[in-house]
């Protein structure tokens, strides 16, 4: 991996803060404080925003290795910079062009180094992020909104919070619309628990929303484009990006085991090396592929013709089958990291514990299920001709 100063300073982050209380975040389900105010100092959570307006103007491929170095160290800190990048990329791609957005990247995103959070999930919806019951209700230049989401990512602890809706009551329940909200003009009741198998630092209980502001704060187009050319490609890879970093930790854990076995005698091969050079097969394959679709959309750009490729058919089934494939490989790979290694994985409190990793990316095919998906491109594939 090449790292850039972005991707250099994430690595410093992962390993001297986000590692060292990972396990703590972990065991007591809170929110990784240390690690999201170290990136905030770095000026790291600004990566996904124009130069323009004084961001990093970091493309996939660079913010998908910052997000694997920082999921190398902890899991659910790498999840939550991935979630806030793919709300900064809604707002940077979209919102360019209006005055409210414009000075939300400077202000807030750029100098201030706010963390935005996502509320895409409603009760009522089964599961659906592409339909709404809540819409935004607008009178005059004042808008206002509530919302009974079932899960809010790290809510609690964001400066802002981006959340669909339709775009008025008697809309379509798929005709919705992205809508942002700063900390001050919204409430959270929260209905739930955060007492989760994995990524449990990421504190997104369900809460009921009630919100404020103004007009301007109703993110441009709709929510369809925003969806296909921005939030779908975003989330699959820079998600399989940080389940590669999660596996990748996992399979590091074990390689400094099998070297320790190896010291115990000198001219020996051990056993478990074997098994240690096939899944490095299969951690280099997962690499190349969120690398590859990261590449493939940088090298898209940006213009009206990339963003109608975004919203193809192709693209889709691209997508689809990244998130499928890696969110199945990384667990296969962290068992097989348990395996190499043996009861000295299993035991929690061991240097060479994978529990944490885990469970954490079990969690992988639950985000946006894997049978929802493959349903939707199995329909796909039925017309689809790759030409």
């Amino acid at each position: 991996m090449k790292h850039s100063e972005l991707v250099a300073r994430t690595t410093n982050i992962a390993s001297e803060i986000a590692a060292k209380h990972a396990a703590d975040v972990d065991a007591k389900s809170r929110f990784p404080h240390e690690t999201l105010a170290a990136l905030k100092q770095a000026k790291l959570l600004s990566a996904a925003v124009p130069k323009q307006f004084g961001g990093g103007g970091a493309g996939m491929l660079e913010l998908g290795h910052q997000c694997a170095a920082l999921a190398q160290g902890c899991g659910s800190s790498g999840m939550i910079l991935a979630m806030h990048h793919i709300q900064v990329a809604c707002i940077a791609r979209h919102g360019i062009g209006s005055p409210f957005f414009e000075r939300y990247m400077r202000e807030n995103l750029v100098e201030k180094q706010d963390v935005v959070a996502s509320i895409t999930s409603e009760n009522g919806t089964f599961g659906d992020t592409r339909s709404s019951i809540c819409a935004v209700e607008i009178t005059g230049d004042a808008m206002k909104l509530d919302k009974d989401a079932t899960t809010v990512s790290y809510g609690e602890h964001a400066d802002a919070q981006l959340v669909t809706c339709k775009r008025t009551p008697d809309a379509a329940p798929s005709d919705q619309v992205l809508v942002l909200f700063e900390k001050g003009d919204y409430a959270l009741a929260q209905t739930g628990t955060w007492d989760t198998l994995g990524m449990r630092g990421t504190c997104s209980p369900g809460a009921k929303f009630s919100g404020h502001g103004g007009a301007d704060q109703i993110v441009p187009g709709t929510f369809a484009d925003s969806s296909a050319q921005t939030m779908v490609p975003y989330s699959h890879i820079l998600w399989s990006s940080l389940w590669w970093g999660i596996a990748a930790d996992a399979i590091g854990r074990a390689a400094q085991f099998v070297r320790a076995e190896a010291r115990k005698k000198p001219g020996t091969v051990p056993p478990q090396a074997v098994r240690l050079a096939k899944v490095h097969v299969e951690l280099q394959a997962m690499r190349h592929n969120w690398e590859a679709c990261a590449t493939d959309f940088d090298e898209l750009g940006d213009g009206a013709a990339a963003r109608d490729a975004l919203g193809q058919m192709g693209w889709a089934l691209k997508m689809n089958q990244l998130k499928m494939s890696c969110s199945e490989v990384a667990p296969k790979l962290v068992h097989e990291a348990l395996q190499i290694i043996g009861i000295m994985a299993y035991k929690n409190d061991s240097k060479f514990s994978v529990g944490r990793h885990y469970r954490d990316v079990l969690s992988a095919a639950l985000m946006v299920s894997n049978e929802r998906i493959a349903g939707k491109s199995a329909s796909m594939l039925l017309v689809f001709k790759d030409e």
